[in-house]
């Protein structure tokens, strides 16, 4: 579909919604689009990013396929979301890559870890390279520190700086006129998003493979938040050891960063694996190809990141540790210059939305 023929199903299918109201009890998204009846752009870009795809009101509708309604509300605001994604994307020259994610990845992701293995085998010695390092400052003995510096920061910085000029726009397509964040507001979207509220469905929880109620896909999404706070965690505890204490990497077995990196990458992993399942084994009809495409895609990736990090923990005192110091840096690499050209843009338009909300809901008070 086009983008004008995404956003007119999408207003088609809230339409009937609106004037139906039985999934109003569902989640946020039927009661804020009774309050946005004209449905104009903006309130389709808000309402596909407010979903979390429980996929309830699907299999409660009377009106879904095979009715002559045709009304599927989780496909088309897969459709819209995805839309916004694109509309918003920076800079819009690599559009392409958001579009076509799954290959994005594949090159991507490939590249990134082939160019760093070239560059190891070219840059380091072989009796380096392939050599057992113990103590501190072995990882820097195949990467030196200020290049590890440079792979993560140079790519971060540019993909934050993108994903911020992104958001931006978003914001000011969908916020409200007059907008009054305030802590109990904000609080309450931090609360929404650490507990994935509006992926328990009406209560019960969401059809994460079929008609059938579960939980699994909202454990797994915050299995995969977890594991990435660990991790992110685990970095600024190595930070400040390198910084204010002096110790190099590799660190102890039972050090702060380990185990938080451990526990992290584990979880990462778990995640990545069982939200993979969900999508392989679940009813297709809620949502589309490019979706699970995009999906499919970066939880590949994050899994290859969590891997690749617990491989090096495991082997680190090895002669395998430094392809797979390189490899594992790689696939960081990778995960940060795809940070604005991947499904894992929804992180941000999605506390948007549900900063929005907790603003209406506190204004409707």
């Amino acid at each position: 579909m086009s983008s004008d023929e995404n956003l007119a199903e999408a207003r088609r299918v809230l339409g009937i919604c609106n004037a139906c109201g039985y999934c109003n009890g569902f989640c946020d998204v039927f009661e804020s689009a009774k309050h946005r009846p004209a449905l104009r752009e903006g309130d389709l870009a808000h309402l596909s990013n407010l979903c979390h795809a429980c996929r309830n009101c699907l299999y409660a509708c009377q009106y879904a396929p095979p009715h002559g309604f045709g009304v599927n509300v989780p496909r088309a605001l897969a459709s819209a979301r995805h839309q916004s994604y694109l509309d918003h994307v920076w800079p819009r020259a690599l559009s392409g890559l958001l579009d076509r994610s799954a290959l994005s990845a594949l090159l991507v992701g490939l590249g990134a870890v082939v160019f760093l293995v070239i560059w190891a085998l070219v840059a380091v010695p072989g009796e380096v390279l392939f050599a057992s390092h113990e103590g501190e400052g072995a990882f820097y003995r195949i990467v030196p520190w200020g290049w590890m510096v440079l792979i993560g920061l140079l790519p971060l910085g540019w993909s934050l700086l993108a994903l911020g000029v992104g958001l931006r726009r978003y914001w000011r397509l969908t916020a409200p006129q007059s907008v009054r964040v305030t802590p109990r507001v904000l609080w309450a979207a931090l609360r929404d998003i650490l507990v994935l509220r509006n992926l328990r469905g009406g209560g019960p929880g969401c059809n994460d493979l079929d008609d059938r109620l579960s939980q699994r896909r909202r454990w797994l999404h915050q299995t995969m938040l977890l594991g990435v706070a660990l991790s992110f965690a685990a970095t600024l505890v190595a930070t400040v050891y390198h910084h204010v204490l002096e110790w190099e990497a590799p660190y102890p077995l039972l050090s702060a960063p380990v185990l938080l990196g451990t526990v992290g990458g584990v979880a990462m992993s778990i995640a990545a694996l069982g939200l993979i399942w969900l999508k392989w084994r679940g009813d297709q009809t809620p949502t589309t190809a490019r979706a699970r495409q995009a999906g499919y895609a970066i939880l590949v990736l994050l899994f290859l990141v969590a891997v690749t990090g617990l491989a090096l923990l495991i082997w680190r005192a090895t002669a395998a540790m430094g392809l797979l110091l390189v490899v594992h840096l790689g696939s960081v690499l990778a995960l940060f210059l795809l940070l604005p050209y991947s499904k894992l843009v929804h992180a941000g338009y999605r506390a948007i939305a549900l900063l929005i909300e907790a603003i209406e809901r506190e204004g409707r008070r």
